[in-house]
Order: C-alpha cells, then sequence, then structure tokens
C-alpha cells in the first residue's frame, strides 16, 4: 500500500517557470524511498510540494496530485500546518535548528502538535536513546552544536511530532564521513523499529543505496530512472555518473567521466 503517491505533477515558480514536468514517485508504508538527483534537479521542490511550502517562494502544483493515505494534500490545497497534523514532517536541508534555543527546547518545539506534556516528556526520552550525544548536551544552546549534532537534533525534532512520513532533504550534507554513517545507521533504526515511511532526497548516492528499498533518479525535473536499490545499484551509469566506479570496479575520476547525457536517453539504450 502506498502511503504518499506524487501522480503526475507539474510545479510552476511566479506561474511560469515551469520546474517539475510530470513527476510521478510512489513511497509505500514503511519503505525507505530515495530521489537522487544533482543540483537543480528539483528534487527540494518535490518535497516542498509535499509540505505545502510552495506558496511561500510564489510557487505551486498546476498539475496532477498529491495523494497521502487516500486523500488530497492538493484539492483542496491544505496549508503546512495541516500538513504536518496528518503526520507528515520535513528535515529541511542545512539543518535550520533553532540556534538560540536549547537542545532540549528545539525538541519541545517539534512537540508542539503533541497533547500530551508526559507524551512530550517520554517521546524525548526515546529520541535521546537514537542519539546519546543530545541527551549530554540537551541544555546546550543549539547553536554551540557541531553540524552533525545539529542534524541529529533536526531529525529528533521532527521525530517529536509523531510522523507516520518524513522527509529527509540532504541529510549528509556537510558532515564527515564518520558522521555520515552513523547517521544514516539511526535513519534505518528510526524507520525498521518506529516503522515510520522515509522519502529521502540526496546527492550522496552510495549513503542512499545503503538504506534505501526504492530509488527514483531525477533530473532536470523529471524522473528519468527507477527501481529496487541493488538493481539500481548495479546498473552500470548509475555506477559510473553517481558512484564514480568503472567496469573494472576502480573509482573513476570525475572528469573521466565526460559527455554525459541525459540519464533518459542512457536507460533507453
Amino acid at each position: 500500500m502506498n502511503m504518499l503517491e506524487i501522480a503526475n505533477i507539474e510545479v510552476k515558480f511566479s506561474k511560469i517557470i515551469l520546474v517539475i514536468k510530470g513527476l510521478s514517485i510512489n513511497v509505500p508504508e514503511g519503505s525507505i524511498v530515495a530521489l537522487l538527483g544533482s543540483n537543480g534537479a528539483g528534487k527540494s521542490t518535490t518535497l516542498k510540494a509535499v509540505s505545502g511550502l510552495l506558496d511561500f517562494e510564489d510557487g505551486a502544483v498546476t498539475r496532477g496530485d498529491i495523494i497521502y493515505k487516500g486523500a488530497s494534500l492538493i484539492r483542496p490545497l491544505a496549508s503546512p500546518a495541516n500538513i504536518v497534523k496528518k503526520g507528515i514532517c520535513q528535515v529541511f536541508e542545512g539543518r535550520r535548528v533553532f540556534e538560540e534555543l536549547t537542545v532540549e527546547e528545539n525538541l519541545r518545539m517539534g512537540a508542539y502538535i503533541v497533547d500530551k506534556a508526559k507524551s512530550a516528556s517520554r517521546d524525548m526520552q526515546n529520541i535521546y536513546s537514537y542519539f546519546p550525544t543530545l541527551s549530554q548536551r540537551r541544555k546546550q544552546v543549539a547553536g554551540y552544536l557541531s553540524g552533525g549534532e545539529q542534524q541529529m537534533l533536526a531529525l529528533g525534532r521532527a521525530l517529536m511530532s509523531h510522523p507516520t512520513l518524513i522527509l529527509l532533504d540532504e541529510p549528509s550534507l556537510g558532515l564527515a564521513p564518520i558522521l555520515r554513517k552513523e547517521l544514516y545507521g539511526i535513519i534505518h533504526r528510526i524507520n525498521k523499529e518506529q516503522k515510520i515511511t522515509i522519502l529521502l532526497v540526496e546527492q550522496n548516492a552510495s549513503m542512499a543505496f545503503s538504506v534505501a528499498d526504492y530509488v527514483y533518479v531525477m533530473e532536470n525535473g523529471k524522473i528519468v530512472a527507477e527501481g529496487s536499490a541493488p538493481e539500481l545499484k548495479e546498473n552500470r551509469n548509475i555506477q559510473e555518473f553517481y558512484l564514480g566506479l568503472s567496469q573494472s570496479g576502480n573509482r573513476k575520476n570525475f572528469r573521466e567521466v565526460k559527455h554525459y547525457k541525459r540519464l533518459k536517453r542512457w536507460f533507453s539504450c
């Protein structure tokens, strides 16, 4: 069963700039689905379309539909606040914590739609079990945390809202390799233990393939390839362009990947 269905949507900014062109994605309940692509492919715009944030950038879904748990988020257009209440929470690229608040205050901000204070306190302890470092820094001002700790805090804050679907935008951006691996291990645990569905946007294909069940590749506002993570990871063109591997299995220099053509053309060969 699909928890989220993005059905042939188009997104325009300022009513004339077409950014998303007939995009269709299915996110099955309980899965991790990754959306890969280079800068400017439209990945973050896709997440904003789901979370209802396009209007703040003079954008809109002008065609197609976004269906969450069988109900449209477009007709009528749901507000971002109502979308969060429905169980969808977005973790933005660049972390975006409340820098002047403490770790604990940031987490409580994520629980503003949770009615019971006791539930919020219990949820916070659950967050600390996933992120022990945050427990040690619970009284520390968030602006002084490291980049990795801020990313953990942003994800923990999202979990406080009791989401059924998390939209993760570039969680590994700017993190050291060891922190990326740790963070993705926690993301995988959250998916399996909490049964939370995740739509993951990434440029780091290796990290995305390590946790995803299904992968879509996006270019210039369109899906140009899709498949199960193991299947797509073995594709030669994915290996060369996104993983930097040659047919011999050696890592290639980016300059060696010359004459990059549209992936859609590659996959039609």
